[in-house]
């Protein structure tokens, strides 16, 4: 098997195969796909076994003439996508290879690999295909208080919006907290938000009161799952409750369905919270890192 892992140049890629494995694959996540990646990342290139039975995206910067992986932004997990079992086996096949091209590693891999020893980030998702009213039996009574409070503020649920002006607020209310985030990080993804609004595959959902925009989030869909990828509530909309009405409205909306709701995170205690107040599960993924650099760069690397 070790023979048949190849690494690929993204020029040597067959894209229709590649996207194949990713929509095959039971841990595919649409970060994977190669628009995404061919739009958020500065370079990638590939790990490929046999013919795309199991794939791994290398997305790749240099410094200093020494190529690193790196975490694009607004790409959550990675790692190794395939329909096969993902087993430690398979894993330390791909892992071992890393080091030949690449003299460092910051990434994260996705929830699927079989790890026990790395460092975990939680993401908590929840699966739709009950019922709403089953799923509600799953709120927390904090969520139940919040949701009855709504009821004054007479809220409006929309799924019209404007995804742009939506990227737009998310920058302006967290911009200076992400600050490793850099304006051409949010152009890229505002071109993955063009590209999926054009195959209806791009969900901006609003609340609104008495005609003001109060909360809106944009999600991205996949054939398996929603993925909020940007919301936005400004302190009006916080003393509404407008975003536990959003989400709420949303999970209404999509109940009975067979996809996931992927809240994209969080490890920050409040955010986590609010998303396990929803009846959500903890399904994290894995930071993996190696340091090859030449001695002393090694040591400002740490």
């Amino acid at each position: 098997m070790h023979r048949k892992i190849q690494y690929l140049q993204r020029h040597q890629l067959d894209t229709g195969k590649w996207d194949r494995c990713i929509i095959r694959a039971a841990n595919g996540l649409i970060y994977a796909h190669t628009f995404f990646l061919d739009t958020m990342a500065t370079h990638w290139d590939a790990l490929v076994l046999g013919d795309y039975e199991a794939v791994m995206p290398l997305p790749w910067r240099k410094k200093g003439g020494i190529k690193y992986l790196y975490k694009p932004a607004f790409i959550q997990q990675l790692g190794i996508f395939t329909d096969l079992p993902l087993t430690v086996e398979l894993m330390n096949l791909f892992l071992e290879l890393l080091p030949l091209h690449f003299k460092y590693a910051a990434v994260f891999l996705n929830h699927a690999h079989p790890v026990v020893d790395l460092p975990k980030h939680s993401n908590f998702i929840l699966p739709l295909q009950a019922p709403y009213e089953l799923l509600r039996k799953n709120y927390k009574t904090d969520l139940l208080k919040n949701l009855k409070r709504c009821e004054r503020f007479q809220l409006f649920y929309s799924a019209e919006g404007d995804y742009s002006q939506t990227l737009l607020s998310f920058k302006a209310l967290y911009g200076e907290r992400l600050q490793h985030i850099t304006d051409a990080d949010y152009d890229r993804l505002g071109k993955v938000f063009a590209y999926l609004h054009k195959q209806g595959r791009l969900l901006v959902r609003t609340v609104s009161a008495n005609g003001k925009l109060l909360s809106s989030a944009v999600l991205l869909q996949d054939a398996k799952r929603l993925y909020l990828m940007a919301s936005v509530t400004g302190a009006e909309g916080r003393s509404a409750g407008a975003n536990h009405f959003l989400i709420d409205a949303l999970i209404r909306e999509f109940a009975g369905t067979a996809l996931i709701l992927d809240f994209e995170g969080s490890d920050q205690p409040g955010i986590a919270h609010f998303y396990k107040n929803f009846g959500s599960i903890d399904q994290p993924y894995f930071f993996y890192t190696y340091n090859r650099l030449p001695w002393p760069l090694r040591l400002f690397k740490k």
